[in-house]
């Protein structure tokens, strides 16, 4: 008589994953391989589905796998099926890490925008600068017509004197005259000594 031959499975009996996460839990590293063998697909599609991302979802299906190695002696049977367990881990964990990156990119885009944002000292030099403006404003209303348009043109649009005296249609000594006048003037207002 021939002898039956078993093509694929052992006809052995294999434990269920209850038997082996039981094992896992005394730290049979078998027991462990059999689990990894048999969860790994369903715990990567898992974080696939939330992570979309390829190498991220391996990563975090690794990370899983240890988890379950580690935290094997928490498992509870009464709580829920091995499988499930196993796939409400994946799922938190791919969780936290959308919620990581999240973070993280959120931090990022707080730390560019608050880079653009001036420093202390540049918003004093502004203020400052702004102050500055307005007296020599004021000090400028304060000279004659003449000299408010000769230092006007020699100092704001950087004509020569030779410029200026063509422009106000002025002797060049006249011109001289003013802006000098003009500054002292500027000067005695601002307050600024020599």
């Amino acid at each position: 008589m021939k002898e039956a031959v078993h093509i694929g499975r052992n006809p052995s009996r294999e434990p269920d994953l209850q038997e082996l996460m039981a094992r896992v839990a005394l730290g049979d590293e078998e027991a462990f391989a059999s689990v990894y063998d048999r969860v790994v697909s369903p715990v990567l599609g898992v974080v696939r589905s939330v992570l979309r991302d390829g190498a991220q979802s391996e990563e975090v299906a690794q990370e899983v796998l240890v988890e379950v190695w580690r935290t094997a002696p928490g498992y509870r049977a009464d709580r829920g099926t091995v499988i499930n367990w196993i796939l409400t881990l994946a799922h938190r964990r791919a969780v936290d890490r959308v919620r990581s990156v999240e973070a993280a990119a959120a931090r990022d885009h707080k730390a560019a925008a608050l880079s653009r944002m001036p420093e202390y000292d540049e918003v004093v030099e502004q203020v400052e600068a702004r102050i500055e403006r307005e007296q020599v404003r004021r000090c400028l209303s304060g000279l004659t017509e003449i000299q408010h348009q000769a230092v006007t043109l020699a100092y704001y649009r950087g004509l020569t004197y030779r410029q200026v005296a063509e422009a106000l249609t002025l002797p060049l000594g006249t011109v001289k005259t003013r802006l000098r006048d003009g500054l002292i003037r500027l000067r005695d207002c601002l307050g600024v000594t020599a």
